[in-house]
């Protein structure tokens, strides 16, 4: 077999994880928007995004954010996801909207603060054991404005040992994953700025702590790709979180701002051997669909990840090698540029037909009916968003 064909089969165990999040009402900082049919509870949101697995086979689990999806039975909620074919995921932390955290939390300087952090972590933790759930992803906002406000060094011994108490905790068959923002809302120092932040103290942790990979979270010009080489060669990658930025926020769709970059970092996650079930490597989503539809946002996010990852698959790695040991760098080059310029979207539609799913996902969505059905049946009560 050559082409599509030869890679088909390898399309089928990709799974990437939906953010209950992306279901409910976001915006910008300065206004969140409403739109009809918004998810106003936890298992809402899970039909939403089993609604998108339903129509690509490509999302099996949900991650909850905590306290926005906190239920009194989570065994109960487990149970709503399976009933919709789906399971729960990852659990998100959330130390960033309290007022307590107004300085910092893990990394906060006073001891009380830091206790009622790691004491959310510790709660978050129970909260997996009922799911099942196997990581913890913990992202801060903690950091500092302007020079001299905090002491540096203090801020990174005080999140080592609140992070040490956080991984005492996990269990056996559980992840603590640590991901990283080059700035906001802390504009001088963000205690976890960069990837190797984020990995020394996972090494210092121990072996079922990892580095999750924000794709928004870098500086304009950062190579993301050998950091994702570098992180699997150490290994210690854990999870991605896909988005796409222009200039420095991060929530728009997964490949928008730049295909060639997603189609390298996934090039990239195959030749490190962090695609796949067996990989221990989580794909996850994680943006918020500001101006767009929630869930045609989430579908044609997916796509976009899975159009890239059987591009990626096409590069003829063998001829690329024998290129790059022979010198020869337009060779190379241009076997790494057909196989990004070649269009797999017929291929995958037909893919998708093959087994049992539309053709065109997001067109299949609009003639569902499911988007009338939860505008008229999601009336009164509190629509989820950013808080809520």
């Amino acid at each position: 077999m050559t082409g599509f064909d030869a890679i088909a089969d390898q399309l089928a165990g990709q799974a990437i994880e939906l953010p209950s999040w992306a279901f409910g009402n976001s915006g910008t900082r300065f206004k969140v928007f409403s739109q009809p049919g918004v998810p106003r509870t936890p298992e809402e949101k899970i039909a939403d995004a089993a609604k998108v697995h339903e129509l690509t086979g490509l999302s099996p689990t949900v991650a909850l954010h905590i306290p926005w999806d906190k239920v009194e039975d989570y065994g109960k909620l487990a149970a709503f996801a399976a009933d919709h074919g789906v399971a729960l995921g990852t659990i998100n932390s959330n130390t960033f909207q309290d007022d307590d955290y107004k300085f910092g939390s893990l990394a906060h300087f006073d001891r009380r603060v830091r206790d009622k952090a790691i004491a959310h972590m510790h709660e978050c933790i129970e909260i997996m054991d009922a799911t099942g759930s196997r990581d913890l992803k913990i992202w801060l906002a903690d950091g500092t404005n302007y020079p001299g406000q905090g002491d540096i060094r203090s801020r990174q011994d005080w999140l080592a040992d609140s992070l040490q108490q956080v991984y005492a905790r996990i269990g056996d068959n559980q992840r603590l994953v640590l991901e990283y923002k080059f700035f906001e809302p802390s504009f001088y120092a963000t205690d976890v700025p960069d990837w190797g932040t984020s990995y020394a103290h996972c090494v210092a942790l121990g072996e079922r702590a990892f580095v999750c990979l924000d794709t928004g979270h870098h500086a304009p010009g950062t190579n993301i790709e050998f950091i994702v080489a570098q992180l699997l060669r150490l290994g210690k990658l854990g999870s991605f979180d896909f988005n796409s930025r222009f200039y420095a926020d991060d929530d728009l769709i997964v490949g928008a701002a730049d295909p060639f970059q997603l189609f390298r970092i996934l090039f990239e996650v195959i030749r490190g051997g962090g695609y796949g079930p067996e990989s221990g490597v989580a794909f996850m989503l994680d943006q918020c669909h500001n101006v767009e539809e929630k869930i045609p946002g989430q579908i044609r996010s997916v796509l976009n990840v899975q159009e890239m990852t059987a591009r990626a698959l096409l590069v003829d790695t063998e001829a690329l090698t024998q290129a790059q040991q022979a010198g020869d760098v337009l060779a190379a080059n241009q076997i790494f540029m057909d196989a990004f310029y070649t269009d797999v979207r017929s291929d995958l539609a037909d893919w998708r037909q093959s087994r049992g799913l539309p053709a065109d996902p997001v067109a299949a969505y609009n003639a569902s009916g499911y988007r009338d059905q939860i505008i008229a049946e999601r009336i009164g009560g509190d629509q989820a968003g950013w808080g809520a």
